[in-house]
């Protein structure tokens, strides 16, 4: 059995909460979460890197001296790669970096980067992360609390602005919900505090 304790939001302990084993109990499969590391920066960059070559800046349809009887060596354009102002060889054009991963090695990356969290006793959970209306201050209390006071992800069951938007606010501190999690996400963050009624959304989805 793998117990956690649950907190709420003034990081008092309220009780005990059973994590399904084959979710946030296996051994870390470190290069399967480097895979998915490398595939989510991919997807993300936007690939519109562009540069100039020989072809396409402009001037350079004059010979630019004549080619004998003189001590220069050959010159056919002024817009030669190795010339100042030309053009530049293999230059970047813009392309698609993207690239899709196995769902099963997404899966696997997924319930490794939760458990390493488990392990290393950087999962809290909470019995519920609500707000009443938009209050950066309530976030604070509930990070300092918690002893969360460097990098942090906020998991909800659902989209809640007055959460969202509260912890914007907060330097360090990023919020997802429940189906939306990702690897690179979950392990660049030094604590993830998640909601109890997340953790079941995500029990259920990865089952």
């Amino acid at each position: 059995m793998l117990n956690v304790t649950i907190f709420n939001m003034a990081g008092i302990d309220v009780g005990e909460m059973e994590l399904e084993e084959s979710i946030f109990g296996i051994i870390p499969n470190e290069s399967v979460m480097h895979d998915a590391v490398i595939n989510y920066l991919a997807n993300n960059r936007s690939g519109t890197q562009s540069a100039l070559t020989r072809g396409e800046v402009r001037g350079g349809g004059r010979k630019p001296y004549k080619q004998n009887k003189i001590d220069k060596s050959r010159a056919g354009s002024i817009r030669m790669p190795h010339w100042r102002g030309g053009g530049a060889v293999f230059a970047p054009k813009p392309r698609d970096y993207s690239y899709k991963l196995n769902k099963k090695v997404k899966r696997l990356a997924i319930k490794s980067a939760l458990s390493s969290k488990v392990q290393n006793k950087e999962f809290i959970v909470v019995d519920e992360i609500k707000l009443e209306n938009y209050r950066t201050k309530s976030i604070v209390a509930m990070l300092n609390a918690l002893g969360a006071d460097k990098k942090v992800l906020i998991v909800t069951p659902l989209i809640d602005n007055f959460v969202i938007k509260s912890a914007n606010n907060i330097p360090g501190v990023e919020t997802a919900v429940a189906d939306s999690i990702n690897v690179y996400n979950v392990l660049n963050c030094d604590k993830l505090i998640i909601a109890k009624e997340a953790v079941n959304m995500i029990t259920e989805m990865y089952s």
